[in-house]
Order: structure tokens, then sequence, then C-alpha cells
């Protein structure tokens, strides 16, 4: 699949993107793009919802595996890290900008904070490769070879009380759509909310998100004329404190047929 097939298969997606926030949908798309993810009212949404049915057994599609980034937009934000003050694309508050301005990666991989970019609000922006597997029938996991992060992924699960639940903090699943073998083009998908993380950076250069911010998911897999299998993340930050408006992108994840290229590497903050 090549970068014009990947971002014809991104805005199908963004197109489909299930249970958006009102305040999201009016607005803007890619980080201030004016991509706009709509709900398809066409389509009817079946979400697992019976508590004895198990999330493995029930699983609208397969994501375990291993899978690697490709980088196909926001490369110079991406690849490498941005110069301090380089916030192009993001709704930021003036807040936002000052604490922003205040960036020393020194600071961070002396006060044990290096991961700040590695939590959930940025992970996945993250070149790297993602391991996932279940870890019960009601819980996904979902390893980092970059910044060698662990999220987990609850099913029927709830948020417990309390803040600060680490960089990935706690994870609620849900499946929505048809099962695999039955799903057609659009096909099913996972929604993942996330709450009550530690504060982290939206990009390796300061751009901050809070401890109270919301982050929503929806991972689509897709299969292509060619065989190839990828995962399509759209991610949804909601984050008054920072955020003017809802941020958005969308991250593309090819998979691959072992870990042979698994490569463990720790946080950096710079």
């Amino acid at each position: 699949m090549n970068k014009f097939q990947v971002l014809a298969r991104t805005s199908a997606v963004l197109g489909v993107a299930a249970s958006l926030t009102a305040s999201a949908a009016a607005q803007l798309g890619r980080g201030g793009s004016s991509s706009t993810p709509t709900d398809d009212a066409s389509r009817p949404r079946v979400e697992s919802t019976d508590a004895s049915v198990k999330a493995k057994a029930d699983a609208r599609i397969d994501m375990t595996g291993y899978w690697v980034s490709i980088v196909t937009e926001d490369w110079r934000w991406r690849m490498v890290t941005p110069e301090k003050g380089d916030y192009a694309s993001i709704p930021m508050t003036v807040e936002s900008r000052k604490v922003a301005d205040l960036w020393d990666p020194a600071k961070d991989e002396a006060t044990g904070n290096a991961c700040k970019a590695y939590g959930v609000g940025g992970l996945s922006r993250i070149p790297g490769r993602l391991h996932i597997t279940w870890q019960d029938d009601n819980t996904l996991k979902i390893e980092t070879d970059a910044g060698q992060q662990t999220r987990l992924l609850h099913f029927g699960g709830t948020p417990p009380p309390g803040k600060d639940l680490g960089w990935q903090g706690y994870s609620v699943a849900t499946w929505q759509g048809p099962k695999e073998n039955e799903q057609g083009p659009r096909g099913g998908a996972l929604k993942v909310v996330t709450t009550k993380m530690k504060a982290g950076y939206l990009r390796k250069n300061g751009v901050p998100y809070s401890d109270n911010a919301v982050i929503s998911e929806y991972w689509h897999r897709t299969k292509e004329a060619n065989g190839d299998d990828w995962l399509i993340v759209s991610t949804i930050v909601e984050d008054p404190q920072y955020l003017l408006q809802p941020f958005i992108t969308s991250t593309h994840f090819k998979k691959e047929a072992n870990n042979a290229k698994w490569n463990p590497q720790p946080c950096s903050a710079k």
C-alpha cells in the first residue's frame, strides 16, 4: 500500500470513527486540518455489552502479533524531535504554550521523566513496534519496543478511584461493529477510552496534556489486495486545560511476520 492509498484508507476510517464527541465532530480533523471525522448514520453500530461474553472470544478483529509503525504524515514531528516552539497543527491554549516553552529534556531525564512523550497521549506517534497479545480473556496487552511501555486494555473494566495510574492510565475497551468473519470493507473496530494517566507530552518537544485528559482511540484492521495487514489508529485527545479543541491524529501500523525486528529501547527525552 503506497502513501496515497494509506491516506485514502485513513480518510475512510476517520469518516466512520464511532462515538465521537459532538465537539470533535463539529471541529477540526487531524491536529487542525479540515478533515472532520463524523458518525455514519446509515451504518448500525453494534457494541459488545454482554458482560458474560469474554472479549477474546467476541473479538471483532484480530489485533494480535507484531506491528511496525509506518510514518506517512507528520514526519518532521515524529521521526526527529522537533525544535522548541514548533507547535504547528496543535490547537494549544495559552497555558499550554507557556508550559511547552519551558521544555527541558535534560531536566526531564534528571527527574525521572524521560518517558513523558511515551505516555498514552503520545505513545502511538513514537516510531517503533507493537506486540499485541491477550493477557487474559478480557484484557488486551500492547507492548512497545520504543520506550518499553505496556498498555492494558480492560474490557468491562471500571477505572479505579484516584489519579495518576502511570504513563498509560486506565483504558476501557469495547468492541464495535460486526465480527471479523462477517465484516464488509469497513469491518469491526475496537474503541478504547483512557483516563487517569500521568500528565505527559503530545510531542517530544514538550507539548503537554494533563492528567485530566480523556483519550479516545478507534482501532481498525484492514487487509490489502497484496496481502498486507494494517492497523489504523484514530486518536482523539480532549483536554480543555491545554487544548482549544480535540486534537485528532491517525497512525498506521503494518503487520510483521515475527519478532525478528523487535528492538526494545528505553525512553529518550531528546
